[in-house]
């Protein structure tokens, strides 16, 4: 199994290229299977959750064009269209590694009226239940069965239209309804649903498809249900988690990046904190560039507590306890999405950070300095949390368990390393 030795102490300076979303490209990668025509997605990263999505795509009927990635090129383009085979199993073999499976739900039920899914694997963060994407769609008529781990989905004379009221917020119950509910009979409003700007964009891809919907980016979006969506060709949005994971590693290491393809105005919460911790931001021609406002002085403490879309995003709050840990004074951070988001806190301690759990609030206090040392990544956001500790630390750090890294970062080592930084996988 892969680790990452990283010796810690060098500044990032140079340019950073930002991915597409993955979290925009696993359901845009998803709504495909409704097309009736050939879908061209843009600026796709290459990662391991991608290959995922696109073999199960495969089994269900879609025929994917993937080009091979090449050393340290990012950004990739990829075909999807209907291969005149259709399967609506999802196996467990196949979703099992990704929660994000779950997102063929909606689109297979809508085009051919049923659909039997393994229930999802993904990080172990706490628990992420599908029963908000279950109640909605017996809400647009199917019958559900749950037996033996899987969920059978059916809806023989179609999806109708209707009225869905979700408790509270859901990203991927958003979208697998608003997925659904294209093809669905007369008129679907959602309510409480997802702001994020991955919603948008999978709005968006699904216009150009022949969708007809609006609201999207507000609480309540209304889908007018249509015979048949056709093909199009889509740019996929940066990945503002890409994004936010690296300014992070910047302010850490009192480096001067630019980030190029960056789009702050989906990071405005983060990028108001990070002013208040001592960030600057100047726009440039091809993106941004991120520095410390005075490198002489230390990094400010953060209060910070994790809420839906504008709030400040939960897959952040690591990457930024991560930063707090040499920033002076004390910070909390209160986490309240996931239940069990810090799990990375015991391997900050073991860099030397000074970091008390009180409940779902995180008290940072900030310490003159980390020490490498042997860590293991719990899950995805964890693992970004471990090298931005370790960038910034004294002496060498080994990461295992970075499996979960490739999920969602492309090309992490190179990146950095173009920066300066002393990063390389070993196996």
């Amino acid at each position: 199994m892969d680790k990452l030795k990283i010796v810690g102490g060098i500044p990032l300076r140079g340019q950073i290229h930002i991915s597409g979303a993955k979290n925009a490209a696993l359901p845009l990668m998803a709504a495909s299977l409704l097309a009736s025509d050939e879908v061209i997605l843009q600026n796709v990263p290459h990662l391991a959750d991608i290959t995922t999505m696109a073999n199960l795509l495969m089994h269900c009927g879609l025929e994917i064009n993937m080009p091979v990635a090449k050393t340290e090129s990012f950004g990739h383009t990829l075909s999807l269209k209907p291969s005149g085979k259709v399967e609506t199993d999802a196996p467990y073999d196949l979703v099992r590694k990704m929660r994000a499976s779950v997102l063929v739900l909606g689109p297979l039920v809508a085009k051919y009226r049923r659909a039997k899914v393994s229930m999802p694997g993904g990080c172990a963060i706490g628990t992420r239940p599908i029963d908000l994407h279950l109640k909605g769609l017996e809400k647009l008529g199917a019958t559900v069965t749950l037996e033996g781990g899987d969920v059978y989905v059916d809806a023989p004379l179609g999806l109708q239209g209707a009225e869905i009221t979700f408790p509270f917020i859901t990203v991927t119950g958003t979208e697998n309804i608003m997925m659904a509910a294209t093809l669905a009979r007369g008129e679907t409003k959602i309510i409480n649903a997802a702001k994020e700007p991955e919603v948008v964009d999978l709005a968006k891809f699904l216009k150009a498809m022949g969708a007809k919907i609006t609201g999207e980016g507000s609480d309540i979006i209304t889908i007018q249900g249509v015979d048949q969506l056709g093909g199009c060709c889509h740019r996929i949005i940066p990945d503002r988690i890409e994004t936010g994971t690296y300014l992070a590693a910047i302010g850490i290491t009192n480096g001067d990046v630019e980030l190029i393809g960056a789009d702050l105005d989906m990071l405005s919460v983060v990028k108001g904190e990070l002013i208040e911790a001592g960030l600057s931001f100047d726009q440039t021609k091809e993106g941004v560039r991120v520095r410390r406002t005075d490198p002489q002085k230390s990094l400010k403490n953060l209060t910070l507590k994790t809420d839906p879309y504008p709030g400040f995003p939960t897959d952040l709050q690591a990457q930024l306890m991560a930063m707090m840990t040499l920033a002076e004074g004390i910070s909390t951070i209160t986490e309240t999405i996931f239940e069990n988001r810090f799990m990375h806190v015991a391997e900050l301690l073991r860099m030397g950070a000074n970091i008390h759990i009180h409940g779902s609030s995180a008290v940072v206090t900030g310490v003159e300095r980390l020490k490498g040392a042997p860590v293991m990544a719990t899950d995805l956001r964890a693992s970004a949390s471990l090298v931005i500790s370790a960038l910034a630390a004294e002496g060498e750090s080994i990461i295992g368990r970075i499996y979960h890294l490739d999920r969602g970062y492309e090309m992490i080592e190179a990146k950095l390393r173009r920066c300066g930084a002393s990063i390389e996988r070993i196996a």
